[in-house]
C-alpha cells in the first residue's frame, strides 16, 4: 500500500482515495485539497512537484479505466489550474491533453465534467489557450453534435468563452485556424454545421480581423452548408453570404475573385434552387465588380447558365433572370480588341475596377456553345447563337480559328422547329458567310461542281449554298415547310441577286433531278411572289444591266428542271418569244398531273399584280403576238377547269387585231423590236438546246422507273 502511495505523490493517500471515490461531494473535497497545495507548491516555487501532480492527475486518473477516478483526475485538473492562476499558462499541455482525451469517453457524465473542466482551465488562462485553439475547436466540433444535452449545454458554456476570449485577444492565428475551419465545414451533422457557421458569424463580427481574404478557403464549404435541410440552418448560412457579398462591394480591392469562381460555377449547377440562385447572384456580382479577370472562366459561366435559360417552372424563375443578367454582364466584358493577336495584346483592358491584363481564349468556349446549340430548349438555343453572333462581330479572327467545329451544327440547327431559333441561325450564318474576316480561297480539294466565288463573300457562302440545299435534298418536309421562310429570310440578311445566282449554279449540275426540280419549283415561287425580291423582280424584268442578264441565263440554265418554271421566268423577264418556244416543246413532255397543277399555279399567278405588266401589254396585241399565243399554248395544255376558265376569259379581253384600222397595223413581225442591248448578246438557240437535254434527262431517270412498274404489271397478270 506504501508503494502506491508514494506512486500518486505529492498526492496523500487520503486525497487519492477521495479522487477515485464514487460520491461527487469527496471528489470535490479532494480537488478543494489539491487546489490548497498547487498554491502552496506555487508559494515555495515547487515546480518539480507541480509537474509531478500533473503527471499523476493526467496519467494515473484521468486517463484511468476507472470511470470515477476519470471524474476525479478531471476535477482535479480543473482545481489545479485555479490553483495556478495566472501561471496556469505555462502547465497547459499537461493540464489541456487528458481533458481533451476524456471528450471521446462512452460515458455522457465523463464528457460533462470534461467540458466543465476545460471550461476552468480556459476560463483561468484565457489568451494563453489560444495556442491551442485548433485543438480545442476540433472538440466543440464534435461536442455540438453530442447526444446527451447535458454535455451539449456544457460545451456551448466552453464554445461561448472561446468566443469571448477570441474577439478580445490580438494575438489570435487566423491563418493557422482557417484550415481547420474548412475541413470541419464539410460535415454532415447539422448541429456541427450551426457550430462552425457560428464561428464564421463571430470572426466577421471582429474589426480587426478580415476574413475577405481567406473568403476562397470557406466559400465552398458555405455553399455546403447552404443545401443543409435544416431551415434555420440555411437561413443562417444564407444571411452569412448576403453579409459577405455585402463586404465585397465595399472593398472589392481586397478580395481574390479567381480562386473563388470555380466554386461559383460548380454550385451554379446545383439541384438544390437557394445553392443556385445564391452561386449564379455571386457571378453576377463578380462580373460586376472583377470585370475582366472573369474571362478566363467565361466556357465555366456558360457551362452553368445556359441551361438555365430552359427553365419554366415559377420557382426558379430569379434564376432564370440571373442567368440571363449574368449572359448579358460576360458579353459586354467581350471587345473588339480581343480579337488583337497576341503580340498586339500590350495593353491592359478592364472593365472593373481590378486593372489587370487578361488573354481571351476563346477554344472552350467554342466547345461549350457547340455542344448547347442541340440542348432541349428553344431558350438555351437561342442564348447560344446571340453568343455565337457576339463572338462573330466582337471577335471575327478568333471565332474563325474554330469555325469548322461551329459551322456544321449551324447548318444542322437550320431543321429546328422554332422559326425564331431558325431566324437568329440564319443572322448568325449571315453573319460568318459574309464576314471580311473568314478566308477567301479553300485551302482543300475545290468543290464540286465548282461554283465562282462571290464579291464581298469568303469561302463559307458557297460551302453554306451547298450544306442548305443538301439539308433541303435530305429532308423533304423541311424544303416544303420551311424551305420558303428560309430562303426569303436569306434574301434579307444577303444579296438576293448572289444567293440565286449561286444556288442556280449548283443546281445546274445537280445529279438528283427530282430534288433539282422541287427546288428550282420554290425558288421560282419566291422570285416571282415574295415581297423580300422586289428589286431583284425588277431587274430581271428589264435586263438593262450585263449582270441581270448574265443571272437570267444561269437561272434560266437551272430552272430548265421545271419547264412551266422556265415559261414563267421568261414571262418575267419579258422573252416571249422564247417562252413560246418552249411551249410548242411541252408537247413532247410527259404530262402529268404535277406538270398541269404547276400550269395552274402559272395562270394564277399572271392574275396577280406581280404581272400587271404582261396584263396591259395584251392591249397592244400586235406587238405582242409571241405573248398570246404563248398564253394560248398554255390555254390549250389545260383541261377545262377553273385555271382554264380564268386564262380563257383573260384572254378574251384581248382586243381583236383584225378589228384594228390598216394604219395602225404597221409590224408583220408580231412583236416589238428588242431594245434591251444586253438581251440581243444572249444566245437564245443554246438555251433552248439546254432545255431540250435537260428535259432528255430527266425522261431518261424515269425509264428504269417506268421499266420495273411493266415488270410489276406483268407479273400481276401472270398471277
Amino acid at each position: 500500500m506504501s508503494d502506491k502511495v508514494q506512486d500518486f505523490s505529492p498526492l496523500t493517500p487520503n486525497c487519492a482515495r477521495a479522487l477515485s471515490d464514487k460520491m461527487y461531494e469527496k471528489r470535490k473535497g479532494a480537488a478543494l485539497e489539491i487546489e490548497r497545495l498547487v498554491r502552496d507548491l506555487i508559494a515555495n516555487n515547487s515546480t518539480e512537484q507541480i509537474e509531478r501532480l500533473l503527471s499523476v492527475l493526467g496519467s494515473e486518473f484521468a486517463l484511468s479505466s476507472n470511470p470515477n477516478a476519470r471524474k476525479g483526475g478531471l476535477i482535479a485538473l480543473a482545481a489545479m489550474a485555479i490553483g495556478l492562476g495566472k501561471e496556469s499558462g505555462a502547465y497547459l499541455p499537461q493540464l489541456i491533453k487528458p481533458v481533451i482525451a476524456c471528450f471521446s469517453d462512452p460515458d455522457s457524465r465523463t464528457r460533462y465534467y470534461a467540458c466543465e473542466a476545460l471550461y476552468n482551465i480556459v476560463k483561468i488562462a484565457r489568451s494563453a489557450v489560444l495556442q491551442h485553439f485548433n485543438t480545442i475547436f476540433n472538440v466543440l466540433s464534435k461536442l455540438a453534435a453530442d447526444t446527451d444535452i447535458n454535455v451539449k449545454n456544457g460545451s456551448e458554456l466552453l464554445d461561448r468563452l472561446m468566443k469571448d476570449i477570441v474577439t478580445e485577444s490580438s494575438s489570435f492565428d487566423l491563418v493557422a485556424f482557417v484550415p481547420v475551419l474548412r475541413e470541419r465545414m464539410y460535415t454532415t451533422n447539422s448541429f456541427a454545421k450551426q457550430f462552425v457557421l457560428s464561428w464564421i458569424t463571430t470572426l466577421a463580427s471582429v474589426p480587426d480581423i478580415n476574413l475577405l481574404v481567406y473568403l476562397p478557403e470557406i466559400l465552398d464549404g458555405m455553399f455546403h452548408i447552404l443545401g443543409d435541410q435544416n431551415k434555420e440552418i440555411r437561413k443562417m448560412c444564407e444571411f452569412c453570404l448576403v453579409e459577405f457579398l455585402k463586404e465585397i462591394k465595399t472593398s472589392p480591392h481586397s478580395v481574390d475573385f479567381a480562386p473563388m469562381v470555380n466554386f461559383l460555377i460548380t454550385h451554379s449547377q446545383s439541384d438544390d434552387e437557394l445553392i443556385q440562385l445564391t452561386a449564379i447572384t455571386w457571378v453576377g456580382e463578380f462580373l460586376n465588380l472583377a470585370g475582366r479577370t472573369m474571362l478566363p472562366f467565361a466556357s465555366g459561366l456558360l457551362n452553368a447558365t445556359l441551361p438555365c435559360m430552359a427553365y419554366e417552372d415559377p420557382r426558379r424563375k430569379d434564376i432564370k433572370e440571373a442567368s440571363k443578367s449574368v449572359n448579358q454582364n460576360l458579353m459586354r466584358l467581350i471587345t473588339k480588341d480581343d480579337d488583337k493577336d497576341d503580340d498586339e495584346e500590350t495593353e491592359a483592358r478592364t472593365t472593373g475596377p481590378l486593372m489587370v491584363s487578361v488573354k481571351f481564349e476563346i477554344a472552350a468556349m467554342v466547345e461549350v456553345l457547340t455542344r448547347y446549340l442541340n440542348h432541349e430548349s428553344m431558350q438555351t438555343r437561342i442564348a447560344v447563337l446571340k453568343w455565337i453572333y457576339h463572338l462573330h462581330m466582337k471577335t471575327p479572327k478568333k471565332i474563325f480559328q474554330h469555325v469548322e467545329e461551329v459551322f456544321p451544327v449551324l447548318i444542322s440547327t437550320l431543321s429546328d422547329p422554332s422559326d425564331e431559333v431558325v431566324l437568329l441561325d440564319l443572322e448568325v450564318l449571315a453573319e460568318i458567310i459574309s464576314s471580311p474576316s473568314g478566308p477567301k480561297t479553300s485551302k482543300g480539294s475545290p468543290t464540286k461542281p465548282e461554283v465562282k466565288s462571290v464579291k464581298g463573300m469568303n469561302i463559307y457562302f458557297t460551302k453554306f449554298m451547298f450544306n442548305l440545299l443538301k439539308i433541303f435534298a435530305s429532308d423533304q418536309q423541311l424544303l416544303d415547310d420551311r424551305g420558303s421562310y428560309i430562303i426569303r429570310q436569306l434574301c434579307l440578311l444577303l444579296n438576293a441577286e448572289d444567293i440565286y445566282r449561286t444556288l442556280s449554279e449548283i443546281l445546274v449540275a445537280s445529279d438528283d433531278l427530282k430534288f433539282a426540280t422541287n427546288m428550282v419549283q420554290t425558288l421560282n415561287s419566291i422570285l416571282l411572289t415574295a415581297t423580300e425580291l422586289f428589286e431583284l423582280r425588277n431587274s430581271l424584268k428589264d435586263l438593262k444591266t450585263e449582270g441581270s442578264c448574265s443571272l437570267f441565263c444561269w437561272l434560266y440554265k437551272s430552272w430548265c428542271h421545271s419547264p412551266v418554271a422556265t415559261v414563267s421566268l421568261c414571262f418575267l423577264t419579258q422573252n416571249y418569244r422564247h417562252a413560246c418556244d418552249l411551249i410548242f416543246l411541252f408537247g413532247d413532255l410527259e404530262v402529268t398531273v404535277d406538270f398541269l397543277t404547276e400550269i395552274d399555279k402559272l395562270v394564277q399567278l399572271i392574275e396577280s399584280p406581280i404581272f400587271t405588266y404582261l396584263r396591259l401589254q395584251l392591249l397592244d396585241a400586235e406587238h405582242n403576238q409571241y405573248l398570246i399565243k404563248s398564253l394560248y399554248g398554255l390555254l390549250m395544255l389545260l383541261p377545262q377547269t377553273t385555271a382554264f376558265t380564268t386564262l380563257n376569259n383573260r384572254l378574251s379581253c384581248v382586243p381583236n387585231l383584225q378589228l384594228l384600222p390598216k394604219d395602225q397595223r404597221k409590224n408583220t413581225t408580231g412583236q416589238v423590236p428588242e431594245k434591251r442591248t444586253h438581251v440581243k448578246t444572249i444566245n437564245w438557240e443554246n438555251l433552248l438546246d439546254h432545255f431540250k437535254s435537260t428535259q432528255e434527262k430527266h425522261k431518261q431517270s424515269k425509264k428504269p422507273t417506268q421499266k420495273l412498274w411493266e415488270e410489276q404489271l406483268q407479273n400481276m397478270l401472270k398471277l
